[in-house]
């Protein structure tokens, strides 16, 4: 059970002074970095090209007898083997320069509101969200460009997106709750450690897939038994050592012919085995060294957190760190690259190559495959923890929640009250804040107001801070305490041609989705904008009359949001655990103006007729 002394606001916990201003310091650093090392890869450029172009003039003087010997073209080729390696260093730091100013602009992006068009939309998790008829996901624009997922994502693996979709999507526990803010506490000004994880490695977020990785690691083996590489290495030195006596003694070629033949038949026999075990393994290794980029970073922070710290203990297989092992799985991946080289084909056949070393992996993958899923495990908490520190990092402004008790005096008592609430995607110098309380009394607010008054920003407000307060993370708010809820929305559904539904149906199952969530142990939060539009107005006051009502009695809290002003007197017979509060406009000058500002009571006027005379149409 979480208590308000031990939730986390921004005065428990350090804070950047300006994370503007380090991160424009920061920039300008990486820039002048990213230069430098752009000018001397165009100088080690030249510098190899020149020494080619000299050497060849110098090896043109070695093939002419009587001139120079072959020693004048040692210290050519020494060089440019040199240059060569400096020249993969050199391009390296040139690599992680690039990257670190893209992670600074990125970083400014967000912070000066520009990340609209450079944010990690989630496009998947939003069809996934579609299809599952999620009861909010579609509704708060938690994915899709634009979204609060686009807003925070910064995880390079899928593991990591796909972690923070799920906890954007399915609201923790208490205790949970308080783990990840404690884990975000100290990732919050690791700012170095965010940095290494976006220059780390290729583009981990196009690479890997979770699942494939997990199938392959966990996948029955398709070469078993000590048998078969002990077979292979003595088949191997067979056709070696006949070939050799063959070469080097009069011993003739039929023991070379003997082994060969023993050797194609093992070789026939294993080679359908063989390739199932090397099937995509490529694609496999590759990912998994991308993996390793993120790991590394893990293994090397020093955590005093525990939940970090259990993450730390997860990856460790064997008492060797996965980095490690998956060096070992690499190394491996090279020698078997090697298989394609045309001067090397001829040895890798008598060596039985590729046999030896798919039996080699297959070893590797027994002693270390079924730590995969550990390690995607701890990579997707890991990146979605760093990811909300992230966050916290660069809005010091915004509080944890406090998390108070489901039940009190006994009785199952839901609460939310923001103080200052805003709206996280909405630039901070639009930003209208407001209060919103929901307890007992009242347990749900009717929202009146005209058109474009804030009625609907309301509802994403309150909804998308309850997101945010569940999953662990900051809110924009300046305060705000809630109870464990679950949430349901219906702001954003619509009529479905292919399912043959209209919009008002649609509403309709999902308002009974809401009424079944509110029966479970976990108090609901709803959202309910427009309720019933799609209908007659007296169906649609007694339909939402009767709807808030039950929804209250199964000890629900939420907002209900309307421009019938009829539907103003569900408070008046549900008070006092029903409240109305209202928007409103002025229409000045041929303009409507909006302050954006919650207000106790019932809207008075609509401005309806008088938007559509501004735009030219004749209402009378």
């Amino acid at each position: 059970m979480m208590s308000a002394d031990l939730s986390r606001n921004t005065a428990d916990r350090p804070r950047p002074t300006d994370p503007h201003a380090t991160y424009t310091e920061r920039l300008s650093q990486r820039e002048r970095q990213f230069r430098h090392w752009t000018q001397r890869d165009r100088v080690i450029g030249h510098a190899r090209l020149i020494l080619f172009l000299a050497g060849c003039g110098v090896a043109w003087f070695v093939l002419r007898p009587g001139t120079l010997s072959w020693g004048w073209l040692l210290p050519f080729v020494a060089g440019f083997a040199g240059l060569v390696l400096y020249h993969e260093r050199v391009k390296h730091r040139r690599l992680r320069a690039g990257r670190s100013v893209a992670f600074y602009t990125q970083g400014l992006a967000r912070l000066e509101d520009r990340w609209v068009e450079r944010g990690e939309p989630g496009g998947e998790f939003l069809q996934e969200s579609q299809q599952a008829g999620h009861p909010y996901a579609v509704d708060l624009d938690l994915f899709g460009p634009g979204s609060v997922f686009a807003l925070l994502c910064a995880a390079r693996t899928a593991s990591g997106r796909r972690t923070l979709a799920a906890w954007l999507t399915t609201p923790a526990p208490p205790e949970e709750i308080r783990a990840r803010q404690a884990a975000i506490d100290e990732l919050c000004l690791r700012l170095d450690l965010r940095e290494e994880l976006a220059v780390r490695g290729d583009d981990i977020a196009a690479g890997v897939s979770p699942h494939i990785l997990q199938d392959w690691g966990q996948s029955p083996p398709h070469l078993s038994g000590w048998w078969m590489p002990v077979v292979a290495g003595v088949l191997s030195l067979l056709s070696l050592g006949t070939l050799a006596a063959w070469g080097l003694t009069s011993i003739g070629p039929l023991p070379f012919v003997a082994a060969s033949v023993a050797h194609g038949l093992f070789a026939a026999s294993v080679r359908q085995r063989v390739g199932r075990a090397i099937a995509n393994i490529e694609r496999i290794g590759r990912e998994l060294s991308l993996l390793s980029a993120v790991l590394t970073c893990l293994e090397q922070e020093a955590f005093a957190c525990p939940w970090l710290a259990r993450l730390q203990a997860l990856i460790a297989t064997n008492g060797s760190p996965p980095s490690r092992q998956i060096a070992r799985l690499n190394r491996l991946m090279n020698l078997l690259e090697s298989r394609k080289n045309q001067i090397f084909i001829p040895l890798a056949a008598l060596l039985l190559w590729t046999t030896q070393l798919a039996c080699a992996i297959e070893r590797w993958r027994a002693v270390s495959g079924r730590a995969i899923t550990h390690w995607l495990h701890a990579i997707g908490q890991f990146e979605a923890l760093n990811t909300l520190a992230g966050y916290a990092y660069e809005h010091p402004t915004d509080p944890f929640p406090e998390l108070v008790p489901q039940k009190k005096d006994g009785q199952r008592s839901a609460c939310f009250e923001g103080t200052g609430l805003g709206h996280p995607l909405l630039p901070e110098r639009h930003c209208v804040r407001n209060d919103v309380a929901l307890h007992q009394h009242p347990q749900a607010l009717i929202v009146s107001g005209s058109n474009m008054s804030g009625k609907s920003t309301l509802l994403r407000t309150v909804g998308v801070n309850a997101v945010l307060a569940l999953a662990g993370a900051p809110v924009r708010a300046r305060s705000l305490r809630l109870s464990p809820l679950t949430l349901g929305a219906s702001l954003r559904v619509q009529d479905s041609l292919h399912a043959g539904t209209s919009r008002f149906y649609a509403e309709v199952m999902r308002v009974r989705q809401l009424m079944d969530g509110a029966a479970g142990p976990v108090p609901v939060l709803f959202l309910l904008d427009e309720i019933f539009h799609g209908t007659n107005s007296h169906d649609r006051q007694i339909g939402a009359a009767a709807v808030v009502r039950s929804l209250l009695e199964r000890g629900a809290i939420g907002l209900v949001t309307t421009h019938d002003l009829a539907l103003a007197r569900i408070a008046d017979s549900l008070s006092p655990r029903v409240a109305n509060v209202c928007f409103e406009d002025q229409f000045e000058e041929g303009e409507l103006r909006f302050d954006y500002r919650m207000r106790t009571g019932v809207v008075q006027k609509s401005n309806a007729l008088a938007l559509m005379r501004s735009v030219g149409l004749e209402v009378g």
